[in-house]
């Protein structure tokens, strides 16, 4: 699949690599950019052969934000239509059925910002500058940010971080819960390409039901999140792969999951 703002590539073991490509723009989301993500995301949830899917920037930076120019020109009538462009795009990242790992460095902010908390881990490089600045534009982040910040940090750092417009630097991100690890500039890539095969290399279904398990049941109480864990661990133990693994176990020897 060809685009004009993103580079895809997938390798053979199940993991597919997206990047944003308008470097020149320190990979502004524009409009065709939101419109590609949503289609690209579209096809790997299709796509059987994918099992995790990487997502960075291209250049120095993984995304500056929303493109101004664009966002200048919008009313109150035609700012809601771009909002829910963004909210489907990035819904249909966070709600996939498939891990998508982003790997932050240099400036992730605003919109770029908006598109990481999607994912479901961050990692982040030491020159990551994370925040939601749209108050010093006149404006509050349109898609998903308010909403996302506070459930993944709480409501008050949410809030200090977003009516200040502040920025944090990457080990503020990651004493904040914001991203899960920080790591040198230049070790980033290779350090989530290894955490995303390690991923794809475990049983398949497993990894599924586990993803399944934490974020259908995040928002539940505890008592139907427990009940949907032991659905799905039913489910898991009836499977090929979980006799696989427990036989491999006891064997000595490395397991064969066929994903079935």
């Amino acid at each position: 699949m060809k685009f004009r703002n993103l580079r895809l590539e997938i390798d053979s073991g199940g993991v597919a690599e997206l990047t944003l490509e308008r470097p020149a723009v320190l990979n502004a989301l524009n409009e065709e950019t939101i419109r590609e993500l949503d289609s690209a995301f579209r096809t790997l949830e299709r796509n059987e052969e994918v099992r995790v899917v990487l997502l960075s920037g291209a250049g120095k930076a993984f995304s500056a934000g929303a493109d101004i120019p664009e966002v200048h020109r919008l009313d109150a009538e035609t700012s809601q239509a771009f909002s829910r462009r963004g909210h489907a795009a990035l819904n249909r990242i966070e709600r996939g059925s498939k891990p998508v790992l982003a790997a932050v460095r240099g400036f992730c902010l605003g919109g770029g910002c908006e598109l990481a908390l999607a994912c479901h881990i961050r990692i982040a490089g030491t020159d990551a500058r994370i925040g939601l600045p749209e108050v010093k534009l006149g404006i509050i982040p349109g898609y998903g940010g308010t909403q996302r910040l506070a459930r993944i940090v709480g409501r008050s750092k949410a809030l200090e971080l977003l009516l200040c417009g502040r920025t944090l630097s990457a080990r503020e991100a990651l004493e904040a819960g914001l991203v899960s690890r920080v790591v040198k500039p230049e070790d980033l890539l290779p350090t989530c390409r290894e955490l995303a095969s390690r991923i794809a290399g475990q049983a398949p279904l497993a990894v599924r039901y586990c993803f399944e398990a934490v974020n259908r049941g995040y928002d539940l109480p505890l008592q139907a999140g427990l009940d949907l864990e032991t659905a799905l661990f039913g489910l898991a133990s009836g499977t090929d792969d979980m006799k696989e693994g427990t036989r491999a176990f006891m064997e000595k020897r490395r397991p064969r999951f066929k994903g079935r």
